[in-house]
């Protein structure tokens, strides 16, 4: 058996692909517990979360299971993990603040989500086009841009390393800023052509971080899991900017 055991919803990259990038980096022994199963019919996962006799229970997926550790919340997942894998600063308070940028991040995914559900995540975007589009104005105007000029000053402003979000050497925190930009490129490709022009430093790490050997062979097996219209980011060509 592997010594982490990921579960997450099959067919989709969602939040679980953060913890997929990076367990690759961190040339880590893992399991995708459903990778093969159809979208949707995740039998190990769905016995976990229905399991009333949990005390540290999942609320949803991701989550891993290390030995008798079983670990929800994606910034979370990756912040033990890098501290398994020497993906996290050596320092505390480096590595306190790699969980705050991590946790900064998962607010952005939070918010890309809702904009294509900005009613109820248990609607069809169909029943939500419109507020959709407002919401999505107001995303790429503003919190697009605000995201990205704090990425850009907490990198510009790290002491300890050039290109680096904490520390002096790649952690999990840079893992998930890249895949970050990488869904927001798939979800808002205009916008993002333009704003990353104004976030260099976001762009460069993006770049440093997806050209990393092992993460490159990751990103080219068939573990990956490409983004698709049902997932966190989603591509709605209406919803972009124009060209």
């Amino acid at each position: 058996m592997s010594e982490y055991l990921l579960y997450y919803w099959p067919g989709l990259p969602g939040r679980g692909e953060f913890v997929r990038l990076v367990l690759a980096e961190g040339a880590a022994d893992w399991t995708d517990v459903e990778l093969e199963g159809p979208p949707g019919d995740a039998p190990e996962l769905k016995d976990v979360l229905q399991d009333a006799s949990l005390h540290h229970a999942p609320f949803a997926p991701p989550f891993l299971q290390h030995g008798q550790t079983l670990i929800a919340q994606t910034p979370l997942i990756c912040d033990y993990l890098g501290q398994r894998l020497d993906l996290s600063p050596d320092y505390e308070a480096e590595r306190r603040f790699a969980l705050q940028c991590a946790l900064t991040i998962a607010d952005l995914v939070a918010e890309a989500h809702d904009v294509h559900h900005p009613v109820s995540a248990m609607l069809y975007y169909e029943d939500q086009k419109a507020p959709a589009q407002k919401s999505a104005e107001v995303f790429r105007a503003e919190r697009i841009p605000k995201f990205l000029a704090w990425f850009e000053q907490v990198l510009a402003n790290n002491p300890h390393g050039a290109g680096r979000l904490a520390g002096d050497r790649v952690s999990h925190a840079d893992i998930a800023l890249a895949h970050c930009v990488e869904g927001l490129e798939y979800a808002f490709p205009n916008t993002m052509g333009d704003a990353l022009g104004d976030a260099e430093r976001v762009a460069n790490l993006k770049r440093a971080v997806m050209e990393r050997e092992n993460i490159a062979a990751y990103r080219r097996s068939d573990r990956r899991q490409d983004f698709t219209a049902d997932g966190v980011f989603r591509h709605y060509p209406e919803l972009d900017a124009a060209a």
